[in-house]
């Protein structure tokens, strides 16, 4: 019977271990990903998600998240008692492995069936026919310039009408209307039907260092809605873009750019750009120092101060916790195609300077 068992257990492992193999090599050729998966059977099926989900009124995402996180606490804790009470054998011990393996593999294996495969796609690039190429110490200037201009352009506009921020379903209808706009200029941007959740992890969001995350196995979109109002409608631009299967991090930052600047909303506008100097300031910095400092003098006041409640805010919840979940992060990024890590977020101005170049406009 035991043996009958155990060779049940190796069967299921062989089968999981061949279907993980078939995915990767499957995933190999960006080409055959680009026109089978993520423009074939991705999209379909996360409409299909997306409506079984969108329509709850909370994140059922954030609710599955929470019942497995409270089930490998009490798996943890049923096995440490067991191993203080003498009463793991080695064949229990074995038995256990096999069976963390088997969970493992089969989350591997839905993960990128659900959504994972979009890493290896070619991408946006490839939509817009842009070349890709090495951004020189001028293009960094030239982009940081542009963008100070459309920073300040888009901050004074809403600090000129005194505008106010919107309440947070206004804000998913604002994404959603400018995703609307982006969908008859590119094609490949179409959203419906929608699926954007507040957070139910908002709090353990602020600690861990994220603003916003999508769920693959629920095809939703959640957003920290305790982060400065100024950053939540870039977050959700971005988020949404992962739900339309742009996998990688400078990828949906630039098409949460897109969805945005087409929307001619000032308030998704400036939290764009506002990301997006953030990210090209950064990399001027690396190279020229001097010149990223004077470019960020050019900030008006109320850009400024919109820094400094950005950094009071990451002060306030500044912990030595959330360098590891940073490190986790940036592993997994590396693990999916972002060699980067956690700065693979940052690359978004290589997109930005190659749509400037073909394109003429920012």
């Amino acid at each position: 019977m035991v043996d009958m068992k155990l060779k049940k257990s190796l069967l299921f492992t062989l089968v999981l271990v061949v279907i993980a193999a078939a995915i990767h090599i499957y995933s190999d050729n960006p080409i055959r990903v680009e026109n089978q998966y993520s423009t074939g059977i991705y999209p379909a099926f996360s409409r299909f998600l997306r409506s079984v989900f969108g329509w709850v009124p909370f994140s059922f995402g954030d609710l599955l998240y929470g019942l497995v996180g409270l089930w490998i606490t009490w798996k943890l804790a049923k096995s440490i008692k067991a191993l203080f009470k003498g009463q793991v054998t080695l064949q229990s011990f074995f038995a256990g492995g096999r069976k963390v393996f088997h969970v493992l593999l089969t989350v591997y294996i839905l993960f990128n069936l659900f959504w994972g495969i979009n890493y290896n796609r070619i991408g946006i690039a490839g939509q817009l026919d842009m070349k890709m190429e090495k951004y020189s110490a001028d293009d960094l200037q030239m982009i940081n310039e542009l963008l100070v201009e459309k920073v300040n352009v888009t901050k004074q506009a809403l600090v000129s009408r005194q505008v106010d921020y919107p309440s947070k379903p206004q804000m998913f209808l604002k994404i959603q209307d400018a995703y609307k706009k982006a969908a008859p200029v590119y094609p490949f941007l179409e959203y419906r039907p929608v699926s954007l959740k507040r957070s139910m992890w908002s709090w353990l969001g602020n600690y861990m260092g994220f603003t916003g995350y999508y769920n693959p196995f629920t095809g939703e979109a959640q957003v920290n809605t305790l982060v400065p109002k100024f950053l939540q409608p870039f977050t959700t631009c971005h988020e949404v873009a992962h739900q339309l299967g742009y996998a990688k991090e400078n990828e949906a930052n630039f098409v949460a750019y897109l969805a945005a600047s087409v929307s001619q909303d000032s308030i998704l506008q400036y939290s764009v750009y506002l990301d997006l100097f953030m990210y090209s300031n950064r990399n001027l910095y690396e190279t020229d120092s001097v010149a990223a400092k004077q470019y960020r003098e050019k900030l008006i006041p109320a850009v400024v101060d919109d820094f400094k409640e950005w950094r009071r805010f990451n002060k306030k919840y500044r912990n030595p916790i959330e360098p590891v979940f940073r490190w986790i992060y940036g592993v997994y990024l590396e693990r999916n195609q972002q060699p980067q890590g956690v700065l693979s977020y940052d690359e978004v101005t290589a997109f930005i300077i190659a749509y400037h170049k073909k394109f003429g406009r920012l």
